[in-house]
């Protein structure tokens, strides 16, 4: 439902909605942020209204509706949030039947939650409070946030300013350091960066007419991860985990030189081959890409959210872009050599980071958007995630465990909705683990076996890196 600035006559509309935020709200593209905190003890004497009170309610963008001024022109108007309204807690049966039989309630209610589009008359967020036990937690809270209010950046950071160190309720959170730990040589640093400045020009145009290719004319193949099926946004999907330890991701990193990012997305990769493979054994040699969701800000850690929104042009919204990255084929790396998949994944992610074609690639899409409009550029992105096979984007949590009101939190996850592809990858760090969240395609995908790939690749590929650090 479209509304006008006339609906409020005599209130004063605040500033307009940012471009990308018009984009990602529109009958195009539609996406939608899940986030998950997992209890370790039950939620019942949780006091869920004063909690989300105190977190939301001081926030702008929380407490406004999108409408249209005089112009056309989309503006967020203040109005007053009924927080009934926006809290819901789900009744699934009577008590006294198995937690795996919760566990499906919850799968069918987040898959069925996560679908539907929000009202356009209030406030584009919920929170969705899930006493009943499962196999994972005591008691969940699921927080659903339309895009176009703020990026990952922005909701996990207003999430983590409202809880307090399980351990220490007085003493900040910490989070996994972002910055190079090793001091660089200069000398050293101008010569082994004096061949990639030279193939500066031609890595900046094939970057980015790849780029250009994948996201207008060239579509993956067809395969046991992309189904191809026309508006898979709005079909069921199943969530699923597997979770790593951050030190034995560590290990692998220091084994073989890279970077954990580099690590996590070789092993995501060559999971899904080895899935692929078993599914469809000629589909080891088809084309797949994913698209790897990358924040811009220069911050290196999470800020306040009074901070966030100091300025209009701080960071609050959604400070987003992207790239792609080929998943390496089975048949150009044997499966006895499943560290060519951490390589080529290091490869891959240095050459996007260092190149010009993604900053380039905003550009054009900003100029898009100023030229034709957010509906031309919700087309063009959705087209571009749709072409290509999977998407994958990555949050840093706390490294201490986290409580809200002294209930102490055991996992925290998230995943995304209204994404047209049939696999869609999360991964965040908390408590010393990774989590590596999967929404797939019911029906099409076999989660519990991706699952089990997934695992596999992490356990053979830490085999491997141990193997070629002791090998003289």
């Amino acid at each position: 439902m479209e509304l006008n600035a006339m609906d409020y006559f005599g209130d004063e509309l605040n500033e307009p909605v940012s471009p990308t935020g018009q984009c990602l709200d529109n009958t195009s593209l539609c996406l939608y942020i899940l986030a998950f905190l997992e209890f370790q003890v039950p939620i019942h004497n949780l006091p869920i209204v004063s909690l989300v009170e105190d977190a939301f309610l001081s926030i702008p963008h929380f407490t406004s509706i999108m409408v249209d001024d005089e112009r056309g022109v989309k503006r967020w108007k203040r109005v007053e949030v009924k927080l009934e309204e926006h809290i819901t807690e789900p009744k699934f049966t009577d008590n006294g039947i198995p937690v795996d039989s919760y566990d499906k309630h919850f799968a069918d209610y987040i898959s069925k939650m996560a679908m539907e589009n929000l009202p356009q008359t209030k406030p584009l967020w919920q929170v969705h409070v899930i006493k009943y036990a499962t196999s994972n937690a005591a008691g969940t809270l699921v927080f659903k946030f339309h895009h176009a209010i703020g990026d990952g950046y922005n909701l996990m950071g207003v999430i983590l300013s409202s809880l307090q160190r399980a351990d220490h309720p007085s003493l900040p959170l910490s989070f996994p350091s972002l910055k190079s730990s090793k001091p660089k040589n200069i000398s050293r640093f101008i010569l082994e960066k004096m061949p990639q400045f030279l193939s500066m020009p031609f890595t900046f145009v094939s970057d980015f007419g790849w780029t250009l290719l994948k996201s207008t004319l060239v579509e993956d193949d067809k395969t046991p991860i992309k189904s191809g099926v026309e508006a898979v946004e709005f079909r069921p999907f199943k969530l699923s985990n597997v979770t790593f330890s951050m030190d034995h991701i560590k290990e692998i990193k220091s084994n073989l030189g890279v970077t954990i990012n580099d690590a996590i997305t070789g092993i995501i990769f060559y999971g899904i081959r080895l899935y692929m493979q078993n599914i469809d054994y000629k589909s080891r040699a088809l084309n797949s890409t994913a698209l790897v969701i990358a924040n811009t800000r220069h911050i290196k850690d999470y800020q306040r959210v009074q901070d966030m929104l100091k300025t209009t042009k701080g960071s609050w919204g959604n400070h987003i872009t992207y790239y792609h990255v080929s998943v390496p084929k089975l048949q150009d790396i044997p499966i006895s050599n499943p560290v060519q998949f951490i390589n080529k994944a290091h490869t891959s992610i240095k050459r996007q980071k260092n190149s010009f074609a993604p900053p380039l690639i905003t550009k054009l899409l900003r100029m898009k958007n100023k030229l034709e409009g957010p509906e031309a550029l919700a087309k063009h992105i959705h087209g571009t995630m749709r072409k290509s096979s999977l998407l994958i984007s990555n949050v840093a949590g706390p490294i201490e465990q986290m409580a809200w009101a002294n209930h102490p939190i055991g996992g925290f996850f998230f995943t995304l909705s209204g994404i047209p592809q049939s696999l869609v990858i999360t991964v965040m760090s908390y408590m010393g683990m990774l989590r590596v969240t999967t929404a797939t395609e019911e029906g099409f995908i076999d989660e519990q076996k991706l699952m089990r790939y997934l695992n596999s690749a992490f356990e053979i590929i830490r085999h491997e890196s141990i193997a070629k650090e002791n090998t003289p």
